[in-house]
């Protein structure tokens, strides 16, 4: 068929308004989510740290007997913890109260870096490096070496446990020697995935004791 040029224009122009229509009718349907963009612009899930034990105490249904009584049933820390913790309050303890006159702070710290918190760590090495305390103690020439007996438990959180325990040493100052002791509540609470000395103080200034 033969068109002449006024038809022709007739044509072409309905064809640029089909074409219009349609894309504006695609744009308009499209789904606003993309399966194969599915989760792209979703921020990743959050995921709380363990603020108490990976799965509660299993409880007891049935009677108590004296004779086969499990307390660690009702509490939140497993026996192994809880013998883990006892035993890290202790050499704590012990390793807080050791030191030399030219032993450099670096490294007595470094000693209790394994144990503690960092934010407990940060703490001890500021009261380490104290200059009086250390001019003091190289006047003196003092050394002292730390022992520690486990007292009792003062009490018991969801996530941390605190322990009464005497730091025992044995201090040469200026040739001679003494022996001191005083008794500390020392906080053990969950840090990540092991067990960490979170405070530590002389026992008669309280202490409050869940990190949770």
């Amino acid at each position: 068929m033969n068109l002449t040029d006024r038809q022709r224009k007739f044509v072409f122009a309905g064809l640029v308004v089909v074409l219009a229509v349609v894309g504006v009718y695609l744009t308009v349907a499209a789904p606003e989510d993309d399966p194969g963009d599915e989760g792209a612009n979703t921020p990743p899930a959050v995921t709380a740290g363990p603020t108490g034990p990976a799965s509660p105490p299993p409880g007891i249904a049935g009677s108590v007997s004296p004779g086969d009584f499990d307390v660690y049933r009702l509490l939140p820390f497993s026996q192994q913890e809880f013998a883990t913790a006892a035993d890290l309050a202790q050499r704590f303890t012990a390793a807080y109260g050791t030191y030399r006159f030219d032993e450099d702070p670096q490294v007595y710290t470094g000693r209790l870096s394994g144990m503690v918190t960092e934010a407990l760590l940060d703490e001890l090495r500021r009261g380490a490096g104290s200059p009086g305390m250390l001019d003091e103690r190289r006047r003196q020439q003092a050394v002292a070496e730390g022992s520690a007996t486990l007292d009792r438990v003062r009490d018991i959180e969801d996530n941390s446990i605190i322990f009464l325990v005497t730091g025992k040493q044995q201090v040469t100052k200026e040739g001679k020697k003494a022996q001191e002791s005083r008794q500390y509540a020392v906080t053990v609470a969950r840090d990540g995935g092991s067990l960490r000395v979170y405070a530590f103080e002389p026992a008669d200034a309280g202490q409050a004791g869940d990190t949770g």
